[in-house]
């Protein structure tokens, strides 16, 4: 059975893919490599012991889309990644984040209803919520105006998906998860952004290797226990697995609605200041950092429910915060080594 995965050589992109392989999925892979590189395919093969297809496209290409999906009639979903993600350059870029995260999506919508490619898992986010009126945050916590460019598309996403599913026979699984971090225990493949990393983990890793000079910590004077800001971290592996789930949902027709909603998380928050502290404890480095302004476009606090998930979708996140900080320091010192 082939499952398009767009975005799949990017971070939780190439993790779902080898999850999905080794599921006994057949996966075709496109990107346009904006913010990741070809060779992680090779590495995805090296993990599962089968390389998954690659081609080279934008979602902003309509033609080339066209053209894909002509010669690939036999995709039965699509688990859908490919977006810009980063909220401080979606404030600064907002337009660029609406052409591409937008845009890009209806093409991609466009092309599987004509060709009858029914179920979509989408990559949302916990962005979407903004910020919260009540912690943790449910399914049914309120939407709020986006704090960002790059939340406002996924919320535009997401009511794509219900449009759409309401005026044709189309399924999605929307899962709004929380902040990914650490790497596949191989050491192979982790969150290897181009130029300098938006997320804070990789700058941890990046800056206990010596690759930055300083960490910057947007902000000590919020409203939380140390004054930095708090999320919920998930280990890129538990939220790689969910994926694979969330489609063998919609595959074996047990989904009751139409268009479903579960939060991924691990239902606990951890400020800046303890994830630089668990980064610290499990490699006995020191990391170097000052106190900056605040980020715009950063919601203070926001950490999740999960009980959605774990009682209907039957996962959980099994790994802890010092597990995702000692994963993400090996795929650092795998990438440095080479």
């Amino acid at each position: 059975m082939k499952i398009l995965v767009t975005g799949g050589t990017g971070y939780i992109g190439s993790h779902t893919a080898v999850e999905l392989q080794n599921s006994g999925y057949e996966v075709i892979v496109i990107d346009n490599l904006c913010n990741s590189n070809a060779d992680v395919i090779d590495r995805v093969a090296d993990i599962s012991g089968k390389k998954p297809e690659f081609e080279k496209i934008d979602l902003c290409d309509r033609e080339g889309l066209q053209k894909f999906f002509g010669k690939n009639s036999d995709i039965k979903a699509v688990i859908h990644f490919a977006a810009l993600k980063a909220v401080g350059e979606s404030v600064q870029n907002p337009l660029l984040y609406y052409r591409n995260n937008i845009s890009g999506m209806i093409n991609l919508l466009d092309e599987m209803l004509k060709c009858g490619v029914d179920k979509i898992v989408y990559s949302s986010s916990c962005t979407v919520y903004g910020e919260a009126d009540a912690l943790p945050v449910t399914e049914d916590s309120p939407i709020k105006k986006a704090e960002s460019p790059y939340g406002f598309t996924k919320q535009a996403g997401e009511q794509m998906l219900f449009d759409t599913a309401r005026v044709n026979d189309f399924k999605s699984c929307i899962l709004r998860y929380f902040n990914p971090t650490g790497a596949h225990d191989s050491a192979l493949i982790g969150e290897l952004p181009i130029g300098v990393p938006n997320n804070l983990v990789p700058y941890i890793t990046q800056t206990a290797a010596g690759i930055r000079e300083t960490l910057t910590v947007n902000g000590n004077d919020y409203d939380t226990p140390d004054g930095t800001n708090i999320r919920d971290y998930i280990h890129v592996t538990d939220l790689a697995k969910a994926h694979v789930i969330a489609l063998e949902r919609m595959l074996n027709g047990k989904n009751i609605e139409k268009t479903e909603v579960f939060n991924l998380g691990t239902g606990r928050g951890n400020s800046v200041m303890e994830v630089i502290n668990a980064f610290e404890k499990v490699t006995g480095l020191k990391i170097k950092y000052r106190i900056g302004p605040r980020r715009q476009g950063d919601v203070v606090s926001i950490y999740s429910d999960t009980g959605k998930a774990n009682q209907i979708l039957g996962w959980k996140a099994e790994r802890d915060l010092d597990n995702m900080m000692l994963t993400a320091w090996k795929w650092q010192k795998h990438i440095s080594e080479l």
